[in-house]
């Protein structure tokens, strides 16, 4: 071992030779390092790569800490589950059990809890980030505290990258907008917000995407196109009575079973056949129409809302960048509703021989909250999702002007 004064040492951390990673979601923890996120080789993840010297900043010297930050309301980052929610809000669930309540303070309590998670969207996000930085970093002062009683400028230390996966793609994108020396390398991984396109219309172009991948899926594993129609018509027949229980506890309808298809977004090879497990697995035996438990638990570890409920509350809210935004009002299933396709009608193609079902993309809806997932449902939980979707004074998000700034090397305030 060191000496005391080995021991007691001050480490100088540099924040350019730091990587911050942006987690994908909304409403998702970081992967765990070694167990999620292998650190074996330079070539086993991009994580390992920033510290094995495979990618350097922007003086080439080589990363010497990756921070895996869990956004706010995720992972240990005082997560948001529905026992929080009913800890900190419990006059919003008080209709849960009795519908004779104090309808007042129901609605009350909903519109705080509205106006809470407000607060846990990509604006917020970054300015956490800022605040881990300048805590680790002597010396760093990035963002001005108007409680703080000391009048000395920000002293500003920049993250020397940051990686943005899929929705931390839009957290870079408010980095860019929104902190006057954010990141000075930004790296997008598939996460590239559509700033000014109303919200219906990226999800009327999404089905469009969604349709197709579908179409690729079927044409790599023809044999699924009768599976899941099997499913499908299995899960509607009414003379079964009872409905299907999860072992979490919610229904697995057809609607909730074609969500599986969130997943056809990743990469073909992969995404494809995860999806192809799934549907194989889903009988006990070929004759007969008997689920597997092992498929109905792969649908609960596949669709992970209930242990993540900020993924299905704020979801469509990240395409809301200011007050011009307008509410959300459940883009994914409006869209879908006023320009009907029935192609993703599953009532009709289930009972179609040739037709094949198609499953949903990234997209979230009301009805999750009406039994699908246990952890979603109850007249509190529906109520907040149905405010979030209402409210219409969404905080602006992007900003063009300070983004062109940033990125041409421009001091932007």
């Amino acid at each position: 071992g060191g000496s005391d004064a080995d021991d007691n040492a001050t480490v100088v951390i540099d924040a350019s030779r730091m990587i911050l990673y942006l987690q994908g979601g909304p409403g998702f923890g970081c992967a765990a390092p070694v167990s999620g996120l292998s650190l074996a080789s330079s070539k086993s993840s991009w994580a390992s790569s920033a510290l094995f010297g495979d990618i350097t900043n922007l003086d080439g010297k080589t990363f010497e800490r990756v921070v895996l930050m869990d956004q706010r309301g995720t992972g240990r980052s005082s997560p948001i589950e529905k026992r929080r929610l009913e800890k900190m809000f419990p006059d919003m669930f008080l209709s849960d059990d009795d519908d004779e309540n104090d309808t007042m303070r129901v609605e009350r309590a909903v519109g705080e809890a509205t106006e809470y998670l407000a607060k846990f969207r990509a604006d917020s996000i970054v300015r956490d980030a800022e605040w881990i930085k300048d805590a680790l970093v002597a010396g760093s002062s990035s963002i001005e505290d108007d409680d703080d009683d000391n009048t000395s400028p920000p002293h500003p230390q920049p993250w020397g990258a940051a990686l943005g996966q899929s929705f931390g793609g839009f957290c870079l994108m408010a980095y860019l907008s929104s902190v006057a020396h954010p990141p000075e390398m930004c790296l997008f991984t598939g996460g590239i917000a559509p700033m000014n396109t109303p919200v219906r219309e990226v999800y009327g172009r999404l089905w469009k995407r969604v349709e197709e991948r579908n179409r690729m899926y079927y044409e790599r594993y023809p044999g699924d196109v009768a599976l899941v129609k099997r499913i499908a018509r299995l899960l509607e027949d009414e003379s079964r009575g009872e409905p299907v229980r999860l072992p979490s506890g919610g229904i697995l309808t057809t609607r909730r079973f074609l969500q599986l298809g969130m997943g056809l977004g990743g990469t073909p090879g992969v995404a494809f056949a995860n999806l192809h497990s799934i549907v194989s697995s889903a009988f006990l035996d070929d004759d007969d129409d008997e689920l597997s438990v092992a498929f109905l638990k792969r649908i609960d570890y596949e669709q992970s809302f209930d242990d993540a409920p900020l993924y299905f509350l704020l979801h469509e809210s990240i395409y809301a960048d200011g007050p011009a935004s307008g509410a959300t009002e459940w883009a994914a299933h409006a869209s879908n509703q006023l320009s009907p396709t029935p192609q993703f009608d599953y009532l009709l193609t289930s009972k179609d021989d040739d037709a094949p079902v198609l499953f949903y993309g990234e997209m979230v809806f009301p009805w999750m909250a009406e039994g699908d997932f246990a952890e979603l449902s109850g007249n509190g939980m529906r109520m907040l999702s149905q405010a979030l979707a209402k409210k219409g004074d969404w905080t602006s998000l992007y900003d063009a002007t300070n983004m062109r700034a940033a990125l041409h090397g421009s001091d932007n305030g």
